[in-house]
């Protein structure tokens, strides 16, 4: 697992002082972060438009020392690194390069300096700048193999806009766009809205904090989703030795992370998980072939990005067991294929190659003639007493169903025939003694109970296959399972994983609950983004970017057939309001609420009968493409 790390600083030195009136914001809409200080001041943001970093920095006779650095905590000792710095008519070019040890793998930044006014001189690796109005930075950072053409990178940033607010619209157009499109409203105090985020954290059971985190929430996981979806710790991280270094957790932390991607409007996410998983599609052919034997996909449990090859496992954590991996992290692109109403030809190879896979895989059979899954595995649990490899995960009972059933319908003819009998072959759900579904489905495999991970629990969210409408004697089970979890050892993406079942399973109560174990648990630092423990214990992007998931489940639920209004809403937030998000059968919702009642307008892109269920029951509803329908409930 190669490490996910920076590249470098970008150090700006001023001389010293007290710095009066220091101030820094986030401007969410924008992406761009201000800092004021003892009359000057400092913007900067990264732009979608022109993959640059933008920094400027303005104030009356500025003295500045800039260079790059590349010293950060846990940097290899045989890091190969050079700098250039040369003046320019604009101000000055800068360059770092840092080359692995014993590899040709490097990475390259170059910063282009624009400086208003004052003298420019070198003081190498940098540049000392004096009595200067402004200072522009524009930096890039490129990965290759041998030698990287600095000059050429330099013109090429010569050849952007040259003014910061230029430069602000063309990546706003963008960001603005996509962050806009929902909003969250719990018709909090004003004053408190009014607070900085480092003092709404004091009030962890302010409504005012939530908004502020649906905010950040949906800030940073945008910010985060570009080449990839975002990792353990988002996009950011200090130093080379970032907790699970800082990779893709495929098992659990990434679909959690990107799980308001469709319903909250964000195409951007979700095309970026796609690029992973597409990039990837060889080497989970390696591992069907290496580890099973058969043909197909099989994903790994973890990734660095590079490499999707199976080699994460122990005894503890038999990882390469895991075979419900690619129809779980398939499932978001299923998702966005129903929100828009158009098949991802790329999506429907992967699941026609998950459902060979399961063809291959699944040729032992129980005495009663049904299919038995094994080896099989529960991330990242075991039964009671037994090996961590088992027989009949319920994960990978669901995940092996819903994969042959989706390619089925991916894929109409033969195929999908052969593939649906697979699936009506599969044993069903087994139901414990302590009338919870068993998180496995062979006799005598016991639960373990007290575990962060709620695996067994996939058919309740994401999938539809346990629903309180369809099946609700195994609705009741789910609950039940859920009731006897216990948090383990307090992770925050335990916690909002048990919120988004506990939604779907129509708990408000329960939702409320997890939902304060993280707000009173002290997960979020000053900037909002997240931790992974407690008292903001080690840094993670989990309950940052799953908590915008949570609240829309607890109001705003859809298959392709089906809308939910308002399953799962605690009581402590009675008014509000959720406008923009999208469902699953193509249609547009603004949600609205108080104590009296409810409205939601509903924007259909397509025409079809859809199941609207509410609290008094369920209606159906025959939606026009392009007509507004308006829904004023009573009672929720």
């Amino acid at each position: 697992m190669q490490p996910f790390h920076p590249a470098f600083q970008i150090r700006l030195r001023r001389p010293p002082d007290d710095c009066p009136g220091y101030r820094r914001d986030v401007d969410f809409t924008t992406g761009v972060v201000s800092t004021t200080c003892a009359g000057w001041a400092g913007r900067v943001f990264v732009s979608r438009a022109d993959d640059v970093l933008v920094q400027q920095v303005s104030g009356p006779g500025l003295t500045l020392d800039i260079d790059l650095d590349h010293r950060l905590p846990g940097a290899p000792v045989g890091l190969g690194v050079g700098h250039g710095a040369v003046l320019t008519p604009e101000g000055a070019l800068l360059s770092l390069r840092a080359r692995y040890p014993d590899s040709d793998l490097a990475c390259t930044g170059v910063t282009l300096l624009t400086v208003t006014g004052g003298t420019t001189t070198l003081t190498p690796p940098g540049v000392h700048i004096e009595g200067a109005r402004s200072v522009l930075l524009l930096t890039r950072v490129h990965r290759h193999t041998g030698e990287l053409d600095v000059v050429e990178e330099g013109r090429a940033l010569r050849d952007l806009p040259t003014g910061y607010d230029e430069l602000l619209d063309r990546h706003a157009a963008l960001h603005r766009t996509a962050y806009e499109r929902v909003t969250f409203d719990l018709a909090a105090d004003p004053a408190e809205r009014a607070l900085p985020g480092s003092e709404l954290l004091k009030r962890p059971r302010s409504a005012a904090l939530l908004e502020r985190l649906f905010a950040a929430g949906r800030y940073h996981l945008l910010s985060a989703s570009g080449l990839f979806p975002p990792r353990l710790t988002g996009l950011w991280t200090g130093d080379w030795n970032t907790a699970w270094s800082g990779a893709f957790t495929n098992d659990a932390n990434l679909n959690l992370q990107t799980a308001s991607a469709a319903a909250a409007a964000l195409p951007e996410v979700t095309e970026a998980h796609a690029n992973l998983i597409h990039g990837q599609l060889p080497d989970w052919r390696d591992n069907a072939r290496a580890v099973f034997g058969t043909r197909g996909a099989v994903a790994p449990a973890h990734t660095d990005g590079e490499s999707g090859h199976s080699y994460h496992f122990s005894r503890e954590y038999p990882l390469h067991l895991w075979t419900a991996g690619a129809d779980w992290l398939l499932k978001p692109l299923v998702d966005h294929d129903e929100t828009h109403g158009t098949r991802d030809p790329r999506t429907a190879a992967a699941l026609a190659e998950v459902a060979v896979f399961y063809e291959d895989f699944l040729t032992r059979t129980d005495e009663d003639g049904r299919l038995v899954v094994v080896p099989s595995y529960s991330p990242e649990n075991r039964p009671a007493g037994a090996s961590w490899g088992t027989l009949n995960a319920a994960m990978d009972l669901s995940a092996a169903r819903h994969a042959l059933l989706t390619a089925a319908a991916y894929h109409p003819g033969p195929d999908a025939d052969r593939w649906r009998a697979l699936a009506d072959r599969l044993p069903p759900h087994r139901i414990n003694a302590d009338g919870a579904l068993a998180e496995w489905a062979w006799p005598g495999l016991a639960d373990s109970y007290d575990h962060r991970h709620l695996s067994h629990l996939y058919g309740v969210w994401p999938l539809d296959e346990i629903t309180p409408y369809d099946t609700p004697e195994l609705a009741a089970a789910a609950h039940r399972a859920l009731e006897l979890r216990g948090a383990e050892n307090d992770s925050a993406h335990g916690h909002l994983h048990h919120a988004l079942i506990a939604a779907r399973l129509r708990d408000g109560d329960r939702v409320a609950h997890a939902l304060g174990q993280v707000l009173d648990g002290d997960f979020f630092h000053a900037s909002l983004m997240s931790a992974h423990y407690p008292n903001r214990n080690v840094y993670n992007a989990d309950a940052a970017h799953t908590l915008p998931a949570v609240l829309i489940e607890m109001l705003v639920q859809s298959t392709p057939d089906r809308l939910v209004l308002l399953p799962a809403l605690p009581a402590a937030y009675p008014d509000g309001a959720l406008r923009g998000v999208r469902t699953r059968f193509g249609a547009e919702l603004d949600l609205t609420w108080t104590r009296d009642g409810a409205t939601a307008v509903i924007r259909p892109g397509r025409t079809q009968r859809v199941e609207l269920r509410t609290s008094s029951g369920a209606e159906s509803l025959h939606l026009v493409a392009g007509e507004d329908h308006v829904l004023t409930l009573r009672a929720w």
